[in-house]
């Protein structure tokens, strides 16, 4: 599989860091006060700004470490366990000490009675007591650093665990020492091959046969450095695991399966890290479906979260999302040893033309580009290809030209073009001596070009000599055994590099301090309550939010003057704090002309009104806007990840068809743009059967005011609904034509 030298990751690892103005190695450890010229930056709600990156370095390679409930007795679990951390600090270079109250040694080693009497203060300390809150309490006056708790029965089960959990978190705040766990098992001390080399995988996972499939990786070539088996995150947790391994020179991608996510924010510093490290985040993160996220929950206590939020978070901070444990291995060892691309061409190469014609459609609909090759290229490649055969792309050789020495010259023909970043070969099945020679081919170009090379083995069989030593044994040729996992691995790739190429941390540019739109805004909030159209409309405009002309009036006559004063025609609206969808109610009435049609529909709202028990605050007399896309921005709450922002078709469409985007506070103008194309109607932007191009700008300036807000009235707004906002004609602007807010 494909690899680059170990010294040359860890250079380009520290050019990328120094580029970033950072030193390769930032870590510090997160339970020592920082100093005050170390104290982390906060933005306006008082969030963190920078991943509190914890030093765990001894953690993974501890000097000394006690094992506390070792056992040596026969049948017994502890004994299994303790043998297991005996050979495993043997292995690191570790000192064990084993720690048990009625023991005098265990397999031949000083068993201490407790961690008080033991003879060096240690780097770790491994639990092995059904209670290990006692132990946290000890270990914190022997100034131990780290602490893994196996034990079960905490958030898994229930509430009761619930409230025991926190108590052993609450201990471990005050100790000073980091714990990995409750519910967590030996993944941490597994056995890695010291002889492989190259940008390894770390590997963070919250169910720990969950990460099997990835560990096995090494029986294939792949490097792993650190396996983080993180449990219930008692104390540590994914987001502190990521943050570690961006900073480690040695690692190349990281492989998450996450079941929840402690702390929403904390996962998106972590993720922002490590996109500025250049550092590729692949991760399984269960919970899509209703089932799923039951589940989850079930397993490790903590919150699933809305998965749309999650889905859309993950992407707006580069952390690839795949769905299978196999797309994880394929896509993390691919992201992990692969040099960066040339060029984002993809060329499909095979024997049978049915192969890459079926190969290229799957490519292309997975939106990867597949350039058709130049004229005078492909005239090059019939020099060995008979000319009745596409060599367009796909490249179809027809077979025979595999079997001699015409195989090697159409592969690199095919690299030597500058527009190709990858040569995707496709093998259905092993049809020896032409596709040995086709793999060996193949290996030996890889050896001699930056270029991915990647090659998909279809036999059911995996025994072929062709595949086991041959491929397998390249560390420049990327193997697979599906189309599918293959896709998906190189467009994670090609996106991964154009993702960091462009990135830029949204918590640069987060606003530190309230804006005079907030000082506006507060005056206008009322806790626990919903706020008037009327009320809200004025919340808008405090932060620069056109509305429509209007006027708030209580009597008959006041809404004919008013609507002279608006401009015929108007609409007219009854505006109060608990009113939410008015149009179902017919509190709304629309292209009004005259002052009588103005008299009879002032008396026919207010009629309504109290016929329906819904107190008003007034009439709205509006501006009538009509020409424009009408589209939806509102501000939500989610349980994880705090205030978010949502943008999408409006008007009834919003319910229809549910077509909308949400990024997480702060981002910038590109996310802005980027949540447009996301649309399924993006095109109604772009002006469609002759309608002119909506004022696309207008709208991203809408969406970043209303950002802003959710940053700053995050915790005073529990929600915020422009429906619909008109999105007039390239050049004329934006106007909200409704409004609802919900104050916390």
């Amino acid at each position: 599989m494909l690899g680059s030298t170990h010294g040359t990751l860890t250079t380009d690892f520290r050019a990328r860091v120094e580029a970033c103005g950072e030193t390769p190695r930032t870590a510090v450890h997160s339970s020592a006060a920082p100093s005050a010229d170390d104290a982390v930056p906060m933005d306006v709600s008082g969030r963190p700004l920078q991943a509190d990156v914890p030093d765990l370095d001894r953690f993974f390679r501890p000097e000394s470490v006690a094992v506390v409930g070792a056992s040596d007795a026969d049948g017994r679990p502890n004994a299994g366990i303790t043998r297991r951390l005996i050979a495993w600090a043997e292995r690191v270079g570790a000192r064990i000490h084993p720690v048990h109250p009625t023991r005098r040694t265990v397999f031949g080693r000083t068993c201490y009675a407790s961690v008080a009497d033991l003879p060096e203060q240690v780097d770790l300390a491994v639990l092995l007591v059904a209670d290990p809150l006692p132990v946290i309490e000890e270990l914190a006056e022997t100034k131990v650093r780290f602490a893994v708790a196996f034990a079960s029965g905490f958030a898994e089960t229930g509430d009761e665990g619930a409230a025991a959990q926190e108590r052993l978190a609450a201990a471990v705040r005050r100790s000073g020492l980091r714990l990995l766990g409750p519910n967590t098992n030996l993944n941490a001390f597994e056995e890695f091959r010291e002889d492989l080399d190259g940008p390894a995988i770390a590997l963070i996972t919250q169910s720990g046969h969950q990460g099997r499939p990835v560990h096995t990786l090494q029986e294939l070539g792949i490097r792993l450095s650190h396996w983080a088996p993180t449990g219930n995150e008692a104390d540590l947790e994914a987001s502190d695991f990521i943050s570690y391994f961006a900073e480690r020179p040695e690692v190349g991608s990281i492989a998450c399966y996450l079941e929840g996510l402690k702390d929403g924010r904390s996962f998106l510093l972590a993720a922002d890290r490590a996109a500025r490290n250049g550092v590729p985040v692949v991760a399984v993160k269960v919970g899509r479906t209703e089932t799923g996220a039951r589940m989850a929950a079930s397993h490790t206590g903590k919150l699933t979260g809305a998965d749309t939020v999650v889905d859309a978070a993950m992407r707006q901070f580069g952390v690839i999302r795949v769905d299978g444990l196999d797309e994880l291995q394929d896509t993390a060892a691919l992201l992990a040893r692969a040099r960066t691309p040339q060029a984002d061409g993809v060329v499909v190469y095979s024997i049978s033309g049915g192969t890459g014609a079926h190969f290229s459609d799957l490519a292309s609909e997975a939106g990867l580009h597949l350039p058709t090759l130049s004229q005078a290229k492909q005239d090059e490649l019939h020099q060995w290809i008979p000319e009745y055969l596409n060599v367009a792309n796909p490249v179809d050789n027809g077979g025979h030209p595999v079997g001699d020495w015409r195989g090697r010259k159409i592969i690199d023909a095919i690299l030597a073009d500058p527009s190709v970043g990858v040569l995707i070969c496709p093998i259905t099945g092993p049809f020896p001596p032409m596709s040995d020679r086709l793999a060996q081919d193949l290996v030996d170009a890889a050896e001699r070009t930056d270029k991915l090379i990647c090659v998909i083995w279809g036999s059911p069989v995996g025994t072929e000599d062709a595949y086991r030593t041959t491929l397998l044994g390249s560390s420049r040729v990327a193997t697979f055994r599906t189309f599918g996992n293959c896709i998906t691995a190189v467009r994670a790739y090609l996106g991964h590099h154009r993702f960091t190429a462009r990135y830029r941390s949204p918590f640069e540019d987060a606003p530190r301090t309230p804006s005079p739109s907030y000082r506006k805004a507060q005056a206008l909030m009322r806790p626990g309550q919903q706020l008037s159209e009327h009320a809200a409309k004025q919340l808008l405009r405090a932060y620069g939010i056109r509305v429509p002309r209007e006027q708030l009036v209580t009597s008959a006559a006041a809404a004919v003057r008013a609507a002279g004063l608006v401009g015929y025609p108007v609409v007219m609206k009854a505006s109060g704090p608990q009113l939410g969808h008015k149009t179902e109610l017919g509190l709304v009435k629309i292209g009004l002309t005259s002052a009588s049609q103005i008299r009879d529909a002032y008396r026919e709202l207010t009629d309504i009104a109290r016929y329906e028990n819904v107190p008003l605050d007034g009439i709205l007399v509006c501006q009538m806007v009509e020409r424009g896309v009408e589209m939806v921005v509102g501000v939500t709450q989610d349980d994880l990840f705090g205030p978010t922002v949502t943008v999408g078709l409006g008007g009834v469409l919003v319910e229809v068809l549910h077509d909308a985007a949400v990024r997480v506070p702060p981002f910038g103008e590109d996310q802005a743009r980027a949540m447009l194309r996301e649309l399924r109607g993006h095109a109604l932007l772009e002006g469609v059967r002759g309608a002119p191009p909506a004022d696309v700008d207008a709208l991203v300036e809408v969406v970043l005011r209303i950002q802003r807000m959710a940053l700053e009235l995050g915790d005073e707004l529990s929600e915020l609904d422009i429906n619909p906002l008109m999105v007039l004609p390239r050049g004329q602007g934006a106007v909200a034509l409704d409004a609802l807010a919900i104050c916390r």
